[in-house]
């Protein structure tokens, strides 16, 4: 009698599981599709108004032209926007924008375009290479250990090549990008980059964390990655749907639709006009490509790639550091839930209910020592809150909490200020009808504080300011 019981649950449980499997590809399906019709459509909608306006081309209208001031431009350190998994950068899905048009709130602002799914490590390198210009070089020895070609991309020239010690940069990293940028300025520290001797961790003035990626998510896990290592998926899940997508879209090798949108994995070269159909098979068995070794985003994502990504990285006395963390649950007598049903995006509302729940596997080790179920529930359906408030694991880094921005002058580098904001994952990127005000204010007070708060040796001077 207790067989069969125990027989019927299983068979319960396995049910809602395939059937929440399936209600989550469609979900994601939709949303990806709603996201390149978007853009497809605005850049249709653009192409009409241009070809609509060319009959009156021939009238003639003289304007005056007003020298720019570019004095003042030229000593601001620029402000580079980086994109979290799915990302995409200037250039990509058309006018669409990642950062919802932020971008457009200082004249100095740069947004790349990384691979979107490739690991940070590869990020990292890439980030380097678009701003220093030259061809991306991944490492030999790392290229080697994950099969892919040691060389990547060519930036003949590169979006700041002025870029050292006395000309650092602002960084605002949303999600994994955050992690990606934190890679870097290890990378920089550590001299990695061949024939760039002279690179240092100053070359970071500051590292903003928008729901940033720090110490991993439970999310990874409900999506697919195995509690047990962190590093492989389950046989059948979101993730390895998600895996025969991403190889079939590269094995085609669209041009037209590559340039318009790229997962990053052109270095594994895994075009059917390199491998032929059996290297599509190889691929898809696991034998071969991106997913058959940890050189993808996921396993650096779950908690335990966190744990061996932070081991290696530190926080450095001349950088600033910020993180808004951000989180849509709160505690009813005791049980976290998700704070609302309509401020969360139907995309993650789902995973807000199942991170607010998760337990880690009772039958398998701590990811970390210490861990606790209940540190990990507050999330914002793509990141746990804990995770984005500042680096905690293996090592908890210095850090200050902040109610309001405010809270945090006078500023002190090498130290984490960190903000708890009622918001999902998505909330302050692609549509900024959703965040509404909110989006204006959080954006204006980080470039603000880069422009006015965040410098080494004296003031930077803004255009038509003058210091006493």
């Amino acid at each position: 009698m207790f067989s069969s019981l125990d027989k019927m649950i299983r068979l319960w449980i396995a049910a809602l599981q395939f059937s929440e499997l399936i209600v989550s590809s469609i979900v994601h399906m939709l949303y990806g599709f709603y996201i390149f019709s978007t853009a497809v459509a605005g850049d249709l909608s653009q192409a009409l108004n241009e070809l609509l306006s060319k009959p009156n081309m021939n009238i003639e209208v003289k304007e005056e032209v007003v020298p720019r001031d570019t004095s003042t431009n030229e000593i601001l350190p620029p402000i580079v926007l980086v994109h979290g998994i799915f990302g995409f950068g200037k250039g990509r899905l058309g006018a669409l924008s990642y950062f919802a048009g932020a971008e457009k709130k200082d004249e100095r602002v740069l947004v790349p375009d990384l691979g979107s799914l490739t690991s940070i490590y590869d990020r990292a390198r890439e980030l380097f290479y678009y701003l220093k210009g030259g061809r991306v070089d991944y490492g030999e020895e790392h290229s080697k250990a994950c099969g892919h070609s040691q060389f990547g991309r060519l930036y003949e020239q590169g979006h700041y090549p002025e870029w050292d010690e006395d000309h650092p940069i602002h960084f605002v990293g949303h999600s994994a990008g955050a992690q990606v940028v934190r890679v870097l300025q290890q990378m920089l520290a550590d001299k990695a980059f061949k024939g760039y001797e002279s690179t240092n961790e100053n070359w970071v003035l500051s590292l903003t964390s928008l729901s940033g990626a720090f110490n991993g998510t439970t999310r990874t896990y409900l999506d697919g990655m195995q509690p047990e290592d962190g590093r492989t998926m389950k046989p059948i899940c979101l993730l390895q749907l998600c895996r025969i997508g991403v190889i079939i879209y590269d094995w085609l090798d669209i041009p037209w639709l590559k340039a318009y949108y790229n997962f990053g994995f052109d270095h594994f070269n895994i075009s059917w006009k390199t491998v032929g159909v059996w290297g599509l098979v190889d691929c898809l068995l696991g034998n071969s490509g991106p997913f058959a070794s940890d050189d993808w985003i996921l396993p650096d994502l779950t908690i335990q790639g966190s744990l061996r990504l932070n081991s290696h990285l530190h926080s450095f006395p001349n950088t600033y550091y910020f993180s808004y963390a951000t989180k849509r649950t709160k505690k009813i007598l005791g049980v976290t839930v998700p704070s609302s049903i309509f401020g969360i995006h139907p995309l993650l509302f789902i995973r807000v209910l199942q991170m607010s729940q998760w337990r880690h596997p009772p039958d398998v080790s701590s990811p970390y020592k210490g861990y606790r179920d209940e540190d990990w529930q507050d999330n914002d359906g793509a990141l746990n809150t804990i995770s984005m408030t500042y680096p905690l694991i293996p090592v908890e880094h210095p850090s200050r909490f902040m109610k309001d921005d405010s809270d945090c002058h006078p500023l002190q580098p090498g130290i984490w200020y960190y903000k708890i904001v009622e918001a999902d994952h998505i909330f302050f990127i692609v549509n900024r009808e959703r965040a509404g005000v909110q989006f204006d204010l959080i954006y204006d007070s980080i470039f603000e504080r880069c422009r006015k708060h965040v410098f080494r040796k004296t003031p930077q001077t803004l255009p038509n300011e003058t210091h006493h």
